[in-house]
């Protein structure tokens, strides 16, 4: 588990852009499983969640269609309200960072690591609202 001082920033560049920071497998179910669309960054420290993930995620809010609810969880910290998002998932095997998109409770979209990694943050923001103008 991370230390606080370090994940804040990180949770706050999140939340500042409107996401709700969930941190028990409660919240998670509640929030994404509501009739609304629902997007889930499974945040992290690593290098692509600085630079591609995190970014590409606010800068997709600047799309006509988004989300009705902007959540997040923290892996290595928020280890409850991971475990809880990542097996609404299923069948994508854990990674951190990624971005899953729901339609009442349901995963229609999904960014795996493998797909931010080395991607821009403009490339995933254009992934994102694509799937928001398909599915919002």
């Amino acid at each position: 588990m991370y230390p606080f001082e370090i994940v804040k920033p990180m949770k706050d560049q999140l939340t500042s852009a409107g996401f709700k920071d969930l941190t028990t497998a409660e919240e998670v179910s509640k929030n994404i499983t509501s009739s609304k669309t629902a997007v889930v960054i499974v945040n992290s420290v690593c290098g692509c969640a600085a630079a591609n993930a995190r970014p590409g995620v606010i800068q997709s809010l600047s799309n006509d269609k988004i989300p009705g609810e902007l959540l997040t969880v923290f892996a290595g910290f928020d280890k409850e309200a991971t475990e809880a998002a990542r097996s609404l998932m299923i069948p994508f095997p854990p990674s951190s960072p990624c971005i899953a998109l729901f339609k009442k409770g349901e995963l229609v979209h999904m960014l795996e690591r493998h797909h931010i990694e080395g991607r821009s943050s403009e490339i995933i923001s254009e992934n994102l609202k694509q799937a928001y103008n398909e599915y919002c």
